[in-house]
């Protein structure tokens, strides 16, 4: 929710999975957020980084790897590095 100012006001803003779109709740302890750093031609870190979260229920089933790996190959055609 926003007040008139623009600004939220909401105490918990759920975070949603990137791999399956599944909403991460306040009581999935096993959820993990991941930045992952752009590098410039050099292979040095430019200070920009893309986030990805996923959910515990990936993690459980072992799939974490192969979707932090579909989603970074996703992202980086769309950022040309």
């Amino acid at each position: 929710m926003q007040n008139e100012e623009g600004q939220n006001v909401d105490l918990y803003i759920p975070r949603k999975c990137s791999a399956t779109n599944r909403l991460i709740t306040s009581k999935d302890h096993a959820s993990v957020q991941i930045n992952i750093g752009h590098l410039d031609e050099n292979g040095l870190f430019n200070g920009q980084f893309t986030t990805f979260a996923l959910c515990g229920y990936v993690r459980a089933q072992g799939d974490a790897d192969s979707g932090l790996d579909r989603l970074w190959q996703k992202k980086k055609a769309e950022i040309k590095q």
